[in-house]
This record gives structure tokens, sequence and C-alpha cells, in this order.
């Protein structure tokens, strides 16, 4: 399905003050962008819980996507929202799953020998939803959409170069605390295993859940982020990550600034991408 976001034609770009090395923009004009700042700096524009979607994506360096790429997991889905992705115009393109993308499998705790095989859903046991599984897998991971930029993260960094040759460590997870019937959840206890494998070297982390407190509030009250992942982020050798980026909890869209320190300054942007009613996806802008 295809949205077509309101413009907020009579706000202008909202950022955040006092950060000397990032800018952040939460609500502003598309028909009247903030401008790039320049050689020196890298626009990542910021989405997630796209379920399927199209819209407008304001243009930049660098597309990051937390998860939930599709809206009922099956294969059709999956090849709507990456020929969408691969058609924005974004040079770089980093993405991972969510607990949507279940029907398709790209979870292995799925299949015969996975420990949620006996849970899942009906059309997986099928021999078109066998096939389906494997050509969902080949497409994630396929030479076009590398040629077009895409890389999907699957408990794994990657590295990005900018023009001026700055580098950045990408590192995605598709995680979340089980919740209900979905792809790769997790019970209690077992988060701090998952993300144990966050290198200390991140920049840039993507993971499909909120960390607890952090923009994760419910419509019902509750703060649904991941403990784990909060411990994690918290440990010493994570101080230089800039950016965490997440989704999940939709009505818990928007930013935080936390965690200043000596190696970050400015501390971590921690965004929820997850898209409310109106797709506006949150640009932010670091100083390389």
């Amino acid at each position: 399905m295809s949205l077509d976001p309101q413009t907020h034609a009579e706000q202008l770009p909202l950022a955040h003050p006092n950060l000397q090395r990032a800018t952040i923009y939460e609500s502003y004009d598309l028909r009247q962008l903030p401008t790039h700042p320049g050689r020196g700096w890298t626009r990542f524009v910021c989405i997630s819980d796209t379920h399927s979607d199209t819209f407008h994506v304001p243009p930049g360096d660098v597309l990051l996507h937390a998860g939930d790429l599709t809206r009922h997991g099956t294969l059709n889905d999956l090849e709507v929202t990456l020929n969408w992705l691969k058609g924005l115009p974004h040079p770089a393109k980093f993405f991972i799953a969510g607990n949507h993308d279940v029907r398709i499998c790209l979870d292995k705790e799925y299949e015969a020998d996975g420990g949620m095989h006996k849970f899942r859903p009906h059309r997986l046991r099928t021999k078109v939803s066998t096939i389906d599984i494997a050509a969902a897998r080949k497409l994630i991971r396929s030479h076009s959409l590398r040629k077009a930029g895409m890389v999907y993260l699957e408990h794994e960094s990657a590295i990005y170069t900018t023009r001026g040759g700055k580098t950045y460590t990408i590192y995605g997870s598709p995680a979340a605390p089980i919740y209900s019937i979905g792809a790769f959840q997790y019970s209690s206890g077992e988060g701090r295993g998952v993300y144990a494998r966050i290198p200390p070297s991140v920049d840039i982390l993507m993971t499909h859940t909120p960390a607890l407190g952090i923009c994760d509030l419910t419509k019902r009250g509750v703060h649904a982020g991941c403990p784990s992942l909060a411990e994690r982020l918290a440990a010493p050798d994570l101080r230089g990550c800039r950016m965490h980026v997440f989704g999940h909890i939709h009505e818990a869209h928007g930013f935080a600034v936390i965690g200043r320190n000596e190696r970050n300054p400015d501390g971590r942007i921690s965004v929820n991408a997850a898209l409310p009613s109106v797709p506006l996806p949150i640009i932010v802008d670091l100083m390389d």
C-alpha cells in the first residue's frame, strides 16, 4: 500500500539543540527539506516497521531500516518492500528484519530442526512456502540488492565508508523479546547472549527492539523495551556508539539523547524510527 504523508507545511524543521557533532530532525516539511550540512557530515535517514507500505522518503547518504519489512511475512510482501527500498535514492541502505517477518522464515529457528518449528504458521508447512523460504533467503542477500547498495544485517556488522574516507561500523540485530508467534524472538534470560555479540567498535547500532526505558512506552503506559539491551548499552566498551536506531513500538516514535561521555560528548542518539500513522522518517546528520 502506498502512503501519502502530510508535509507539515506550517512547521519549520525541529532540530535537537546543544549538540555539536549531530543534528536531528523529527518534524520538517517534505517539500522543503533541511539543508544537508555538506562535506564532512553524513546524513542518515531512519525508518522502521514499514510493513510493506511505500511512501516518499527524503534523500540522504545512508538509509537505515530497523526491521518489520513486511506486513504478513509473505514472499510477495518482502518483494514489495525490497523493490521499493531498491528504488530509493540513498547510495547506501542497511536493513534488518523484525518479528513480523516470520512467514518468509528468515529466522532459522522455524526450520525443521529449530526450537520454534512446532509453532510455525500453517503457511510454512506447505510445499509452496518451502520454495518461498528458499527464495526469500536468496533474495535478501542477492547480488542485485548489493549492487543497489543494500546490505542485510542479521547479528553481524558492515562498514560504511563516506566519500571523505570516514568509516562507520554498523551492526544489526533483528531480535526482540518474545511477545507472540514471531521471528527472531528470545525468552527472558536469553537477551544477554543475543546482545553480547555487539562489537565494541560499533558506531551505529540497529536493533528491532528498543532498550528498556528509551523510547519504548506503549499506549498502555508500559515500558516494553529489553532490559538486557539496556544493560549492554550501558557497558563501558559501547561508550563510543554514536547512534542506536530501532522500532517495534510504534507509539514511541521519536528520539532521545543520552549517555554523554569523554569518548562521545554529544551522547548516544537513540532513534525509534517505527513509523506512526503519518510516515515521516527521522533524519540524523552526524559530523564525520
